[in-house]
């Protein structure tokens, strides 16, 4: 029997059941990671500095093996929709191997992590303390990847709320072993950077085991993880083409902000660590797309498994138009409370706290030059996601950002002499030039999908 269309309020009503525990998890996921930058922020501006830079690092490069994680997202929605079972299970398994084999490959740079940020051009106390970090937050790489495993595949089911929960229980853990494992409270010992490193790895494992036993009770007749050590060439290699590049596309999105990290770096400690709050406040509320995107990849993929032209337009519009509207609120709030905001990650006793404040206002306030074109980007990508359209968007992300974005941001702020401002005004180019290119693939050609 023919679905009835949807009407554009129905597709906002189902953008929002799906996205909003989705939002809930993203949010309290990040606020995992900003429970990290405001201790080490009232610990000491060296350890922030290091964290900002050594947690942008980390992340970057766990963004290509979440690329794995995320295939399984389309993948397993169209299979579903199709009442194939035996796919969903295969593609979550070589999900499994793919993140494994690349949590192995990339332990080993990091384990020299205080050389690599010497060699591009860290000043010395923020890479000894950024290398620490590093050599131990790299143990959390196949925890943290078979979380997101986890994520995508009940996602993918339209199981978002268990999510949430999980997710907010890993924030109230992670507050308490950072509490007790940076300054050294309840009887341990203080270990400063060390801490919050030991802290979210314990983190990453709680949700990966969380999710995992919950995947497994909630369908147990898929048998998620039976015989997991038997290979599965054909599965392998779809999750592999699909995976990958969506994890560069996500490489080079994360690289344009590493990439302003490290050229923040060169200004000094007080800009860094500037840049750090003003980058954790503005990806805070990305977070609120990203959810959103992840909420219109799973839509779009199931019109695209019923290859349900007209409902993947106005799904995709409605989503859209909601991820615009909350852009519009976040620039509001940039715009009307600053200081406070910034405020929030500095120890009233900290020297350098004035001149962090000052530099991290208007960075802030910047930021919401660049709200619009960064919904509009995450959304077209989670769309094209969900019908499977990846390579060249890949490619079109990767000229957005690194051909246009970073160059732009080092000639404002060394050339022009605009410093820090002129980091930020480059983002907003790079940024504005994938959201106009990847809308155009998606609109005008990955839309079409009745023939396909």
């Amino acid at each position: 029997m023919q679905r009835a269309p949807l009407s554009f309020r129905m597709h906002l009503t189902r953008v929002v059941r799906l996205g909003g525990p989705l939002v809930g998890a993203n949010l309290a996921g990040f606020a995992i990671h900003m429970t990290d930058t405001l201790m080490l922020g009232w610990y000491s501006v060296t350890s922030l500095a290091a964290s900002t830079i050594a947690g942008s690092l980390w992340f970057v490069f766990f963004m290509i093996g979440a690329g794995f994680a995320r295939a399984v997202t389309p993948i397993v929605a169209e299979a579903v929709e199709q009442g194939d079972d035996l796919t969903a299970r295969r593609v979550v398994r070589m999900s499994i191997w793919l993140c494994t084999i690349f949590s192995v490959l990339v332990l080993a740079p990091y384990l020299w992590g205080e050389e690599v940020l010497l060699a591009i051009g860290q000043e010395a106390d923020v890479a000894a303390e950024g290398g620490i970090y590093l050599g131990i937050i790299a143990f959390g790489f196949l925890p943290a990847l078979m979380g997101q495993i986890m994520r995508s595949y009940l996602g993918a089911l339209e199981l978002t709320t268990v999510q949430m929960w999980v997710t907010i229980a890993a924030l109230l853990a992670n507050a308490v072993f950072n509490y007790a494992l940076i300054f050294g409270n309840f009887g341990l010992p203080e270990l400063g950077i060390a801490g919050a490193a030991y802290a979210s790895i314990l983190t990453q494992i709680l949700q990966m085991v969380a999710l995992m036993v919950y995947a497994h009770r909630n369908r147990p007749d898929i048998q998620l993880f039976a015989r997991i050590w038997r290979p599965d060439p054909e599965a392998l290699k779809r999750v592999f083409m699909l995976g990958l590049p969506i994890g560069i596309t996500s490489f080079a999105e994360g690289g344009l902000f590493t990439g302003s990290t490290i050229m923040m770096g060169w200004l000094g400690e007080v800009p860094l660590a500037a840049h750090g709050i003003a980058l954790q406040l503005t990806a805070l509320m990305f977070m609120v797309h990203l959810a959103l995107s992840e909420a219109a990849t799973i839509r779009a993929a199931g019109h695209y498994g019923r290859r349900d032209e007209g409902e993947l337009r106005r799904g995709a519009a409605a989503a859209v138009s909601m991820s615009l509207g909350f852009g519009v609120l976040v620039v509001i709030i940039f715009l009307a409370i600053p200081s406070p905001l910034v405020a929030a990650f500095m120890d009233p006793d900290e020297p350098q706290r004035e001149a962090v404040l000052a530099l991290g206002i208007v960075l802030l306030m910047l930021s919401a030059l660049f709200q619009f074109v960064d919904a509009l980007q995450a959304m077209v990508l989670g769309l094209l996601r969900g019908v499977q359209d990846t390579r060249v968007p890949m490619w079109l992300a990767c000229l957005s950002y690194w051909v246009i974005g970073i160059p732009i941001s080092y000639v404002m702020a060394f050339r022009l002499g605009w410093g820090p401002e002129g980091l930020w005004l480059g983002l907003t180019v790079g940024l504005g030039a994938a959201a106009v290119l990847l809308s155009l693939r998606f609109w005008g050609r990955s839309v079409h999908i009745s023939a396909t």
